[in-house]
């Protein structure tokens, strides 16, 4: 199951979960309730037995005064539980009929014992038909959800060739009539359609990643020098230390990639874009815009132009927890974004 139908499937779960649950709450207290003035009403009835017979097992006697104030066969729960009964024979004295308190205290016990095995019991059935509600609720998602996906994979098999066969010929065109200006668009057209293909790529791709060692200055500035060309109003600055790394390349190429893509798409058009070293942590500069809401750039589709499908950092996001790598973002309107990668864990030490 892959993350978004997991959670997806938690979601829907708690949702219904606890809505039953809070339902099973108000019942189980409901009843508690009635138990226990049931259990009120047997105890006043046994202490009205005793006052007829006087046979009062597990309950105690007394005489007392009268003094006015008592108010006969009425149960009073002040310390003991207990109750007043007229003496025909004496009028100044009331009968006084107790159940001491550690035994109604052990009867309320033993009925909350009772309830919780019996809430414990149905919030357990409550949960297993949560869960498969959830797991029905979500079918028809899933279904259509599988259906994209296997969409777009065809999609991206169907124009491979195409692609590959543009790239062909654009090379060789590009041999012919030399660099200029209209090759230079033509080329970063051609170098977006091959950024987003790598990226639906990776989107759809949940395969673990192999890993392998290379170095990072080198990677860093081959990345560098391939958006140079695309940019070249963009003023970049490269100060990267030599370190060896440890993971996907393939990867690591693909979240370089996305952010500076990022940097220089929304940067001023003499903007610069830095990318340095700060013990572990590779930082990203940007000139540009700034991101309105940083908390919100890693979730799917999100975007704050028209431009892009919404899925770059995302795709980064998902890759950093793959690799092993965090991330972070600062960014303020107007000022321009910084992007830190740690890469504690993937440097080769």
């Amino acid at each position: 199951m892959k993350k978004y139908e997991l959670e997806s499937l938690l979601k829907s779960f708690l949702l219904f979960f606890t809505l039953q649950m809070i339902l099973l709450f108000v019942i189980a207290m409901q009843q508690y309730r009635q138990e226990r003035r049931t259990i009120d009403e047997q105890v006043f009835n046994r202490m009205k037995i005793c006052s007829f017979d006087l046979k009062c097992e597990g309950l105690q006697l007394d005489f007392v005064p009268k003094t006015g104030k008592e108010k006969v066969q009425r149960l009073y729960k002040k310390g003991n539980l207990y109750t007043y009964f007229d003496v025909p024979t004496a009028d100044g004295y009331l009968l006084k009929v107790m159940l001491p308190k550690p035994v109604y205290a052990k009867m309320l016990t033993d009925l909350r014992n009772d309830l919780a095995k019996k809430f414990l019991f149905y919030a357990f059935l409550i949960a297993l038909l949560s869960f498969l509600f959830s797991l029905y609720a979500l079918r028809p998602l899933k279904k259509a959800l599988e259906l994209n996906e296997e969409f777009v994979k065809d999609m991206l098999h169907d124009i491979n060739t195409p692609i590959s066969s543009l790239v062909v010929n654009f090379k060789l065109f590009q041999k012919e009539i030399g660099q200029n200006r209209k090759i230079e668009r033509m080329q970063s057209n051609i170098s977006t359609i091959l950024s987003l293909q790598n990226n639906l790529t990776t989107f759809l791709d949940d395969s673990p990643l192999q890993k392998e060692r290379f170095g990072l200055q080198q990677t860093v500035r081959e990345r560098i020098e391939h958006f140079r060309t695309l940019y070249p109003k963009i003023s970049f600055l490269v100060e990267v230390d030599d370190y060896t790394l440890e993971a996907n390349r393939d990867a690591f190429v693909r979240i370089i990639d996305n952010i500076l893509s990022n940097a220089c798409k929304y940067n001023d058009q003499d903007g610069t874009v830095q990318v340095v070293m700060q013990a572990y942590l590779l930082l990203i500069k940007d000139s540009g815009r700034g991101i309105e809401n940083v908390k919100k750039v890693f979730e799917r589709y999100y975007k704050e132009s028209d431009r892009g499908l919404g899925i770059g950092m995302h795709i980064v996001k998902k890759l950093c927890d793959a690799l092993g790598i965090g991330i972070r973002i600062e960014s303020q309107k107007g000022k321009g974004t910084i992007v830190a990668l740690d890469l504690g864990k993937v440097i080769v030490k």
